[in-house]
């Protein structure tokens, strides 16, 4: 499939979430009450925000530093993982369709083998889809709402699918593209994974190309560079985001709306009991 399919990552749909705020400190961090709720799409949405990049573009550089910057990062890949360790559900569907064969012999799935499978044939890739996609929205939605009670203004979603599904995009606030120029990939993924350059090209021709995830994003890192180049970048991102006044809206929105079910509420209670 794309990076993550060696490690069985990807995301295809999401229910976007609004929230009661109080602003704290740290990387803005609030006093939050979420609510699920979908409104229409020029609305604002809970502030999320999306990262994403491609096979060895520095998304996961892009990533650490913002952790460092005290933002909460969901990352697909971890939570891909997690949903086929040894004996879950998508695990078991796993094994079933692919065989023993792609099986380490401490019974994990070997995803270097798995992940040569699905590069080369899209039927193969799809099955592998439907088999963890459901699992992964679950657990991300779960690690969502545990950030925003906790208080956090808003949370970073890397996700390695993110243009490619196209399902997500429309809940977020902002989309972040991590770029470098086709030859710097090229030869990144050849030192990092061991490949030849064939089977580099390969793995990059199998993603949407990073050119045109640019021309989708809100932001761009470009990471051709210095890890230190990359780090100014992103701080300063972080600072846009922080200064953000977004949050207000839907604040004002959730706050009406829970008002409006308080008083429904009362309102019934004192008719049954007249």
């Amino acid at each position: 499939m794309y990076e993550g399919f060696l490690s069985l990552t990807g995301v295809t749909s999401w229910w976007p979430l609004s929230a009661v705020r109080e602003r704290q400190s740290g990387c803005g961090r609030e006093k939050v009450v979420p609510v699920l709720k979908q409104v229409n799409s020029n609305a604002v949405y809970m502030f999320l925000v999306g990262l994403t990049g491609g096979i060895a573009s520095g998304k996961s550089t892009v990533s650490s530093q913002l952790r460092e910057l005290g933002c909460p990062v969901i990352d697909a890949d971890v939570v891909a993982r997690k949903v086929v360790e040894p004996h879950s559900p998508a695990y078991r569907l796993v094994v079933q369709h692919f065989g023993q064969e792609v099986l380490l012999e401490n019974g994990e799935i070997d995803r270097q083998k798995l992940g040569h499978i699905i590069f080369s044939s899209p039927e193969k890739r799809r099955l592998l889809n439907s088999i963890t996609h459901p699992e992964i929205h679950k657990a991300m939605l779960k690690q969502i709402l545990l950030y925003f009670i906790r208080g956090y203004r808003y949370v970073v979603l890397d996700v390695p699918l993110l243009f490619e599904t196209r399902r997500l995009t429309r809940f977020l606030n902002h989309t972040v593209v991590v770029y470098c120029d086709p030859a710097t990939q090229l030869a990144r993924l050849m030192h990092r994974d061991g490949l030849s350059q064939e089977e580099a090209e390969q793995r990059v021709a199998a993603q949407m190309p990073l050119n045109e995830k640019r021309g989708l994003a809100s932001h761009v890192i470009e990471n051709s560079g210095s890890r230190e180049d990359t780090h100014r970048q992103v701080f300063k991102l972080h600072t846009k985001l922080e200064d953000s006044m977004e949050f207000l809206f839907v604040r004002a929105i959730v706050v009406a709306a829970v008002a409006g079910l308080g008083g429904l509420f009362l309102y019934t209670v004192r008719l049954l009991a007249s």
